[in-house]
């Protein structure tokens, strides 16, 4: 690993919840949360700050449940209270690795974890804290990109990276398409009036209104999170 300074000193770390279950049907896969984990913590032994937010989907969708008949808000706080299992799940797997993380969550649960507060979190990221973003925004009909967006807003984030299966944004399903075209930027508005769903609208208005520039990488890639914090272009680039 050279010693090439970082562009991006302060991250906002999105992860879906589908992408810790690795191979598995349900729940975490605790080889792969563990690898992610001590890619976080090398970024931040180089010099990163770096908050996270976890996505709740390998555990509970509200949105899918309420399309099944279950009321959405209901549904929705059941969806929060799978994102705080899978913040608390990574801050442990932090932990093992070497670094120090503080899971903060944005309905009360004060027995498991923090409240979360806006000038707290950005003093954990600068004692070398690694901070877990849970329970969303603390509203229903809000997804974790939509929060993942805001607390990038908030924490003043250099730059908003959301880790997926996929190396970027392209105008097909890879999978589907081997002619696939993967774009290596586009701007906020390319990616709303094209309807790119790797991420919801709302999210990528946040980050456009905020200026908080976002890229979709893939976080399979071995390396891939330093590599973008010292500027390689891996994956897409949103920004203006």
């Amino acid at each position: 690993m050279t010693d090439t300074p970082l562009k991006y000193r302060r991250v906002l770390l999105k992860l879906s919840g589908e992408a810790l279950m690795g191979d598995e049907d349900y729940g975490i896969d605790p080889r792969v949360i563990a690898a992610i984990a001590r890619e976080i913590v090398d970024a931040e032994r180089a010099g990163a700050q770096i908050g996270l937010v976890i996505g709740g989907g390998n555990i509970f969708r509200g949105a899918g449940l309420a399309a099944t008949g279950m009321d959405r808000v209901t549904g929705d706080h059941m969806g929060m209270l799978a994102t705080v299992i899978n913040a608390l799940a990574m801050a442990d797997a932090i932990e093992k690795a070497g670094g120090v993380a503080r899971v903060m969550s944005a309905i009360k649960i004060n027995e498991v974890c923090e409240d979360y507060i806006r000038r707290r979190a950005i003093r954990h990221m600068e004692k070398g804290r690694i901070a877990l973003f849970a329970a969303g925004t603390g509203n229903p009909f809000f997804t974790t990109d939509s929060a993942a967006a805001l607390r990038a807003s908030e924490i003043g984030a250099d730059l908003l990276l959301k880790a997926t299966k996929v190396d970027g944004i392209y105008d097909a399903d890879p999978k589907k398409n081997p002619d696939a075209k993967r774009f290596e930027y586009l701007s906020y508005d390319d990616v709303i009036a094209r309807n790119l769903q790797v991420m919801d609208t709302a999210a990528f208005a946040l980050c456009r209104d905020n200026g908080v520039p976002l890229r979709i990488y893939d976080m399979m890639q071995a390396g891939a999170l330093m590599r973008i914090l010292r500027g390689d272009s891996l994956g897409t680039l949103v920004g203006p």
